[in-house]
C-alpha cells in the first residue's frame, strides 16, 4: 500500500482546473494536468485521502503495469505475467473498465473479456481457483487505458465514481452533479461566510454543496465503500484514520445563511431529505416560493440560479419571459450581491438583460455550459467605482 506509482484522476470536461485546486490544497505535487483530469505519484494509501476528500473527480486510477500492445492477444499475453494473486483474492470479485482506441479494437466488450479471461487464467494456475466477476463495480476494479500501441492497466480505486457524493438519495427533475455543482461554487466569488441564495433550487444540490465547502465537510463522510477497500493488503486503520481526520476538521460557522426556494413543494421536500442525510438541514433556510419572492439578506453575499434551459425541460418561449423577470430581479432585489446564473442556453441568457463580467466555461452532462457572473451594484457603477 505503500509503493509509488502513477496515479491519474479523471473527472468531467471542463472541471480539470478546480481538480487540480483541490489535489494541490491536499499537499500533493502535480505533474500533469490535462482536459479531464491530473497526473501525480503516489501510493495506494494516497489513494485512500484522494478518494475520501476530492469534490471534483470522477476516479482515483493507480498504475500496475505500462507495456507496448499490438493487439487483443498481444494483450492477454502480457497481463497473463502481472502477479494479481498478489493483487485480487481469489475468493473475491473484480469488474473490469476500459478506454481502448486501437485499430483492432471494435468493440470494447470484447477487451474487457480478454483482460478479464488473462486475471482468471493466471489466479488458476498460481492460486487454484479463481475469483467471481462482473459488471458490479462495487468490489475491486481493473481498468485499462489502451491508446495506439501504449497500454496501462490501473486499479480503479474508487469503483462507482466519486462525481456523485452519496447523500442524495432522491435526485429530482434535472439535477446538477454533484462534483459539477462544487466546482461552479469554486468559480465563484463567494467567501464561504457570507449570504448564499440560492432560488430555483431544484433538489439543491448548489445549496448543499455550499453548505458542505464552508463547513469543510468532504465527500468520505458520505460513502462507505470504495473499490481500494477489496484490494489485497487494504489497511482498514489507515483508512479509519483518514475517516476520524474528516470528522474533526469540520468547522462550525453559526452565522452561515444559506437560503433555497422553489416554486415546487415537491422539490422543496426532496431537498430537505437530501439536506438531512448530508447533514447540513440546519444550515439551509428551504421556502416554496417564486424564485422573485426569495428573500435576500441585507448586505453582500451570493445569489445562484440554475434555470430550465429548454433542452430537456420547458418551452423555449417560456423561458424567454423567465429569464427576462431574473433579470428584473437582479437588478431590483439583489443590490450589492455578486449574481450567477447557470445555463446551457446562451440565446436565453440574453433575454436577462445584464452584461456578464465573466462566462465561465462548463459541461452539464453532453450539453455545453456559461456560469454567467454579474455584478449587481447597490447604487449606480458610478458611484460604486468612486468608493
Amino acid at each position: 500500500m505503500n509503493s509509488t506509482s502513477h496515479i491519474v484522476i479523471t473527472c468531467n470536461k471542463r472541471l480539470s482546473p478546480y481538480l487540480e485546486k483541490e489535489v494541490t490544497d491536499l499537499g500533493f505535487k502535480i505533474k500533469k494536468a490535462f482536459v479531464t483530469g491530473v497526473e501525480l505519484t503516489g501510493s495506494l494509501d494516497d489513494c485512500i485521502i484522494l478518494n475520501l476528500n476530492l469534490r471534483c473527480a470522477s476516479q482515483v486510477l493507480y498504475s500496475i503495469t505500462s507495456f507496448r500492445c499490438d493487439g487483443p492477444q498481444d494483450l492477454y499475453d502480457k497481463l497473463l505475467h502481472v502477479e494479481w494473486e498478489k493483487i485480487i483474492s481469489p475468493d473475491g470479485y473484480f469488474s473490469v473498465t476500459n478506454h481502448a482506441e486501437h485499430f483492432t479494437v471494435n468493440n470494447e466488450m470484447f477487451v474487457n473479456v480478454k483482460v478479464k479471461d488473462a486475471i482468471v487464467d493466471r489466479m488458476r494456475r498460481e492460486a487454484g481457483r479463481r475469483p467471481d466477476s462482473g459488471s458490479d463495480l462495487s468490489k475491486a476494479v481493473i481498468h485499462l487505458y489502451w491508446k495506439d500501441e501504449r497500454a496501462e492497466v490501473f486499479l480503479d480505486t474508487s469503483g462507482e465514481t466519486l462525481a456523485k457524493h452519496g447523500y442524495r438519495k432522491i435526485p429530482g427533475r434535472a439535477p446538477m452533479l454533484e462534483a459539477l455543482a462544487s466546482a461552479t461554487l469554486m468559480a465563484t466569488k463567494w467567501d464561504m461566510r457570507s449570504p448564499f441564495v440560492n432560488p430555483m433550487c431544484g433538489s439543491s444540490t448548489v445549496a448543499i454543496e455550499a453548505v458542505l465547502m464552508a463547513t469543510n465537510r468532504r465527500p468520505g463522510l458520505f460513502r462507505k465503500n470504495y473499490s481500494f477497500m477489496h484490494v489485497l493488503g487494504y489497511d482498514e486503520k489507515k483508512y479509519q484514520t483518514e475517516l476520524e481526520k474528516l470528522n474533526n476538521q469540520i468547522i462550525e460557522v453559526p452565522n452561515l445563511k444559506v437560503i433555497a426556494t422553489d416554486i415546487n413543494q415537491d422539490a422543496i421536500d426532496i431537498s430537505k431529505v437530501n439536506a438531512t442525510i448530508a447533514g447540513v438541514e440546519n444550515f439551509i433556510e428551504f421556502k416554496v416560493c417564486d424564485f422573485e419572492e426569495t428573500e435576500i439578506p441585507e448586505g453582500a453575499g451570493v445569489v445562484f440560479l440554475n434555470p430550465e434551459y429548454g433542452e430537456r425541460m420547458g418551452e423555449v418561449s417560456e423561458l424567454e419571459i423567465t429569464y427576462g423577470r431574473i433579470g428584473d430581479f437582479l437588478k431590483k432585489k439583489c443590490q450589492g450581491y455578486t449574481g450567477y446564473i447557470f445555463t446551457g442556453n446562451l440565446d436565453l441568457a440574453k433575454k436577462i438583460g445584464l452584461k456578464a463580467k465573466r462566462r465561465i466555461e462548463f459541461y452539464s452532462a453532453k450539453l455545453d455550459c456559461r456560469l454567467l457572473e454579474y455584478e449587481l451594484y447597490a447604487g449606480s457603477k458610478r458611484e460604486k467605482e468612486q468608493l
